[in-house]
């Protein structure tokens, strides 16, 4: 069933909860050097195994978390223990969508054996302070689309929750896709994660060689127009490249992306009614995968202007999954999948 709660329209891990808003490589030649370039700057730091034994850590929002010893029982967002899994770190709670109503993971989950896991609460607000506090919890861990806010955490509790044990928020909207990786790489490295893992090197080395194919791709199909885009039963939401993390490393790569001319105030989507989505103009979409949104299968049947998208009538059109792990294990095969469909798509907006 669609979510219609305004705290859940479709700003894909970009937004509090509770607010309505969530370089070209220049060809073959010199790619590591651009490739290098495509992260954001980042203020954090890391330290942990002091002399004293001491752990710390700055987050994205500047504050430093700080604890006597190396934090072991870590309670995270589920997409935030997602990407600390790839990279060798086990979180013993999670929370934040985890698992759909038939028990199967949720696509926020990644690799995680949700089976093994405490979930201390599924959806917006049903954080369990009491089932939080039952596990003595060391750390916590989440994003942040609109900084100082720590995601998915109830205002009203917040402060309780945070009272309990050291918080970490890691930025992943309005910054690139690679900055939140590493933040994620280096959480995971103060938390003793072996970065030299043959399992991390590897995902590493797909990413970048992804990375370095998406962005030869985008050179050689220079002129292709790809929109990113969100459905519900009423509307169509365009997405502003820049404010997802995801979409604005595909820019630095050289991936050119149609631009919504009337965004919201606060960013990130320009709204659409059915009647008037023919100006949206691409050669590509790509479609919002999250739970409770209107998938391609459901839009072909439903939507007639849908199926009038020069993209659509072409077959043009894929998957769009924004909330995976942010991890080089999470994103490797969504950037194969890009350059994949740049290659063999045609020009069909005029």
């Amino acid at each position: 069933m669609l979510i219609r709660d305004s705290r859940f329209r479709p700003r894909p891990a970009v937004a509090r909860p509770s607010r309505r808003g969530l370089l070209a490589a220049g060809g073959a030649l010199g790619l590591g050097a651009a490739l290098a370039a495509c992260g954001d700057s980042a203020s954090g730091e890391a330290e942990s195994g002091g002399a004293d034994g001491a752990w710390r850590f700055k987050d994205d929002r500047g504050k430093v978390a700080r604890a006597d010893r190396t934090p072991e029982r870590v309670v995270g967002y589920v997409a935030s223990a997602a990407a600390l899994h790839d990279f060798g770190i086990e979180c013993t709670g999670v929370f934040g969508p985890t698992t759909l109503p038939n028990g199967e993971p949720d696509v926020q989950a990644g690799d995680l054996d949700v089976d093994g896991l405490t979930v201390i609460g599924n959806t917006y607000g049903q954080f369990n302070v009491e089932k939080y506090a039952s596990l003595q919890p060391e750390l916590l861990v989440t994003h942040m689309q609109e900084p100082p806010v720590l995601w998915y955490l109830p205002e009203e509790s917040t402060e309780e929750i945070t009272s309990l044990a050291p918080a970490v928020g890691i930025r992943t909207s309005g910054t690139s896709l690679k900055t939140s990786i590493e933040r994620y790489a280096e959480l995971a490295a103060s938390l003793g994660a072996d970065l030299g893992a043959e399992k991390v090197v590897r995902a590493k080395s797909r990413f970048e060689k992804a990375s370095q194919t998406l962005a030869k791709t985008a050179e050689d199909r220079r002129g292709l127009k790809v929109l990113a885009v969100s459905a519900s039963a009423d509307l169509l939401y365009a997405a502003v490249a820049d404010d997802f993390g995801d979409l604005r490393y595909y820019k630095q790569l050289g991936v050119e992306f149609a631009t919504p001319e009337n965004p919201g105030k606060s960013g990130f989507w320009e709204e659409s009614s059915w009647e008037t989505v023919e100006r949206f103009r691409a050669d590509v979409i790509m479609v919002d995968q999250r739970t409770g949104n209107l998938q391609p299968d459901q839009l072909q049947e439903t939507k007639p202007t849908w199926r009038r998208l020069p993209a659509v009538a072409a077959g043009q059109v894929i998957p769009w999954l924004n909330v995976a792990p942010h991890s080089y294990a999470g994103h490797a095969p969504l950037i194969e999948a890009l350059a994949d469909a740049l290659r063999d798509a045609k020009q069909v907006a005029r």
